[in-house]
């Protein structure tokens, strides 16, 4: 469920004219259809718009974290969210840029539909007039037999116009090529807007800027069907200045679900932010007003060695994500770990998690502290970490360690923790048996 509290905070910025001028300051518009008649829509009476999510995993990550605020942002101003989770379309998944997707089995599929219905819910408001809907496209697909579909759903697409989207060209130009499953996923999208559309008045769809195909698939086939002409906002896929991809690390993505990614790690990856990406995240993923990210960026190009927009942003998306109790609790380890405060304080969940972030390694209770700094690869091997010690720069659990053949006995119980340091920034994490 949606934490009250935090949902209560939130606003959009009164310095706007109205919510789409906010989304294409926030730089969340990168293609979408007529921009007049969307500025004119959504400042306009409550309409009906929803977002899609397909459970190819147990949790969402920040890409879907970038639709779901961008929900948030228009149901602030008054809009009715439909959260889709693709209990059918999960079962297909979209078609990727260079090989066919490893297909789930139908029960693990809807194990996953409730993971992600739980996330949507957490980031829309369930209260008051425009509160948020969850609907599963298995509940329209799910009986509808391959005849009718094609009858009644697929004469009204052509060949030639699928094979030109840009997840499908990509797929055809390459060696693996693209399965008739996955060629057909745009057909099933498209309904979903039409289904959405005849059920509720949906009449706005937002996604990443790579759906677009399928985006617009939904728009032509209202058109087609219904006469009538709708909407879609592709937002930009979020990228480092660098060029690399956002988000992931060694094919580690960022997610939001606390057991695939702890709250430790999720406040180092924001706090890790490169100063000329800062600013574009603190628009994105906070509601801080322009404003406030005015001041942080003047602090940026002023002061960067303070990092304070780092400081502010991982702040503010861990709370939003894990809650106001989780992100205290990861700030108080961050200080302790650097010698800002007391280890046997903190919560030994959270502490584990932190210390499972850093180099780590699990040992017996007498294991040599001068092997253990090899081990977790703070010196180059064990007699360098004796030469470490006798030069006064190793501690543990911020005790200096004095004598170069110390052991662990004594100093940690088995079943327990410990953070080796050695100088004052270079740390590990100590695991006993």
């Amino acid at each position: 469920m949606s934490d009250p509290v935090i949902l209560a905070t939130q606003q959009n910025d009164p310095s706007f004219e109205d919510v789409w001028e906010e989304l294409v300051w926030r730089g969340l518009v990168h293609v979408s259809t007529d921009r007049a008649a969307l500025k004119e829509l959504l400042a306009g009476e409550p309409i009906t718009y929803y977002c899609g999510f397909d459970p190819t995993a147990p949790s969402l990550h920040l890409g879907n974290l970038v639709q779901l605020l961008t929900m948030r942002r228009i149901q602030l101003a008054g809009h009715r969210p439909l959260g889709l989770v693709g209990g059918s379309t999960g079962l297909i998944g979209d078609p990727r840029p260079t090989a066919e997707r490893t297909l789930n089995t139908k029960e693990t599929v809807a194990e996953w539909v409730g993971h992600l219905e739980g996330q949507v819910a957490r980031f829309l408001s369930g209260e008051g007039e425009n509160a948020v809907r969850l609907v599963n496209n298995l509940d329209w697909t799910g009986d509808l037999t391959a005849i009718d579909f094609l009858r009644d759903i697929g004469k009204h697409y052509r060949v030639g116009t699928m094979l030109k989207k840009d997840a499908v060209a990509s797929r055809l130009n390459s060696e693996a090529g693209i399965s008739y499953t996955e060629f057909s996923y745009q057909i099933l999208q498209g309904f979903d807007y039409l289904e959405l559309y005849r059920q509720y008045g949906c009449v706005l769809q937002t996604g990443g800027s790579d759906q677009w195909g399928n985006l617009t698939s939904g728009t032509d086939l209202i058109h087609r069907v219904e006469g009538r002409s709708v909407h879609a906002i592709g937002t930009p896929l979020i990228t480092n200045s660098d060029g690399t991809k956002f988000g992931k690390s060694e094919g580690n993505a960022i997610w939001l679900d606390a057991e695939m990614c702890s709250p430790y790690r999720f406040y180092q990856f924001w706090l890790n932010t490169d100063d000329a990406d800062v600013v574009h995240r603190l628009k994105v993923f906070t509601f801080l007003s322009r404003a406030r990210i005015e001041e942080l960026a003047e602090l940026v190009e002023r002061e960067p060695f303070r990092r304070e927009a780092q400081r502010v942003l991982a702040h503010e998306v861990t709370t939003l994500v894990h809650g106001a109790d989780a992100t205290a609790a990861v700030v108080a380890a961050s200080a302790a770990l650097f010698g800002q405060g007391e280890l046997g304080a903190l919560d030994p969940d959270m502490l584990e998690s932190a210390l499972r972030e850093l180099p780590n390694t699990t040992t017996s209770p007498n294991a040599s502290i001068a092997q253990l700094l090899a081990d977790t690869g703070l010196v180059a091997s064990q007699s360098e970490g004796r030469r470490a010690i006798a030069q006064g720069g190793v501690s543990l659990d911020n005790v200096r360690i004095d004598d170069e053949t110390a052991t662990l006995e004594g100093r940690v119980p088995p079943g327990g923790m410990a953070v080796l340091r050695r100088g004052k920034k270079t740390l590990a994490g100590i695991f006993v048996q």
